[in-house]
């Protein structure tokens, strides 16, 4: 390591959990307080380290949990039952890894907020603006995804009476209000009936596939299913995505009264959204069997889908707000961190926050309503970055820390497992990344080949 390379680690750095003597249950590492983004806030206006795991975990499934669920389903029909729920509930557990991972990295580098902070202790200036950069990308992309699914339960509600984008524009509305508080606390209550929602919406659309089976439906769904490499990585890509959160974790662990409950709040994330997207995606393939539409409440009889759609609108609400919340507030903190406006009631502080939030919940509008295949440039933004963020580049943070603090080469050596883990898991990473964009190119390839694509700013 050089001169320079030693020097950006220590001014960056926070020793390592072992090195710092935590206790097991210790609320933070030593010294922890001292070097995060927020300090100590005992006379700050505006206290962000407030939550507690329950309220995190509340605020993790209220991300991940929602529309990208309604895809699994169809991933089951193309793949086949078995393989299906085996590829769920790998990849639930490949994620609940990282996310030891990534919360291991945050204990040990408390001064780390986002994922732009990460990417500066692993590559310096360059990773910061990249990971930034991605982090908003995404959270944007994934705003707009949020707005399209809420533009299609409005337009179920209304049996499509309206211009679709008046509903775009109806929905957009909320979502943008609810992502207006400063702190995650604040937002972590709204979370609690979007969680209630998806949980209702999922059963409502279960017993409705399970009334209205398709005809000869014990024959109609296959255990094992024949397909080439694209369909079938199709259907690998939509459980990857539906597990695409990790990118908050940094933002949400730096808002915990007790940050090493951090694996507590994931350990519920991860069991629960693992064994609710297995009992969905299988009950509702079965009944509904090889046809069934993404999103899945689609090929409900109308009744059922208004009632799913209906119940599941919260959630997609406050999930929109999150994403975009955590997009203003990486940039929000970037501008002030260790300024008054971070913490006080301040004139330019509340300014600058609602433009972001403006500016976030503004940019996924217009490209949701204005990009005719903006679905696909959400599953581009999804392999370019939420590959890396939910898995790949926990490998990295691994690696890095053991590089650093417990020997170099030597290190990995000694730890050869780990080692090797971590590096498939950067291996995942691009695979996925690499996969998943030319599977999505091919989409956007043969959707304007035939003809599906519609106009800029369309009804339709």
């Amino acid at each position: 390591m050089s001169e320079s390379e030693k020097q950006r680690v220590d001014e960056t750095s926070s020793p390592s959990l072992e090195e710092a003597g935590i206790e097991h249950d210790a609320a933070a590492p030593v010294g922890y307080h001292d070097h995060d983004v927020f300090g100590r806030e005992e006379d700050h206006q505006i206290r962000y380290k407030t939550l507690s795991w329950p309220l995190v975990a509340v605020l993790m499934i209220a991300e991940i949990v929602s529309n990208g669920m309604l895809s699994l389903p169809s991933s089951l029909a193309v793949v086949g039952l078995v393989p299906g729920l085996i590829l769920i509930v790998f990849l639930g557990s490949f994620a609940l890894f990282t996310s030891w991972l990534l919360i291991k990295f945050k204990l040990r580098h408390p001064e780390v907020h986002n994922m732009g902070d990460a990417g500066y202790i692993l590559m310096g200036p360059f990773g910061r603006e990249l990971l930034s950069f991605g982090t908003i990308v995404f959270a944007i992309f994934a705003t707009g995804g949020q707005i399209l699914a809420g533009q299609i339960a409005l337009g179920v509600l209304s049996s499509n009476k309206l211009c679709l984008m008046l509903y775009t524009g109806i929905f957009a509305i909320p979502t943008l209000l609810f992502a207006l508080p400063r702190t995650l606390d604040q937002m972590s209550w709204l979370s609690v009936p979007s969680v209630l929602c998806i949980m209702v919406a999922g059963v409502v659309g279960m017993v409705g596939a399970g009334l209205n089976p398709v005809d000869g439906w014990q024959d109609k769904f296959n255990v094992l299913v024949k397909t080439d490499f694209v369909t079938a990585f199709i259907s690998i890509t939509n459980p990857v995505f539906a597990y695409a959160g990790h990118f908050m974790f940094f933002i949400l662990i730096s808002e915990m009264k007790r940050p090493n409950d951090g694996m507590k709040a994931a350990y519920t994330l991860q069991i629960f959204a693992t064994t609710f997207y297995a009992v969905f995606a299988a009950v509702t393939y079965i009944y509904l069997g090889p046809t069934v539409s993404s999103p899945s409440f689609s090929s409900l009889p109308p009744k059922w889908s208004k009632a799913a759609y209906g119940i599941a609108i919260p959630n997609f609400l406050i999930a929109g707000s999150l994403y975009s919340h955590t997009a203003a507030k990486l940039l929000f903190v970037r501008f002030f961190r260790k300024s008054e406006h971070l913490h006080e009631h301040t004139v330019l502080g509340w300014s600058v926050w609602i433009f972001l939030i403006v500016l976030m919940n503004g940019a996924a509008f217009v490209l949701a309503i204005g990009v005719p295949i903006f679905n696909y440039l959400i599953g581009i933004a999804a392999s370019l970055f939420a590959s890396w963020y939910t898995y790949g580049i926990a490998g990295a943070f691994w690696l890095y820390d053991s590089w650093v603090y417990k020997g170099g080469l030597e290190g990995w050596k000694r730890r050869w497992t780990m080692c090797g883990i971590s590096w498939l898991t950067l291996v995942a990473g691009a695979f996925i990344c690499v996969a998943g964009m030319y599977v999505t190119v091919k989409q956007i390839v043969d959707a304007y080949a035939s003809g599906v694509v519609s106009k800029p700013f369309s009804c339709g």
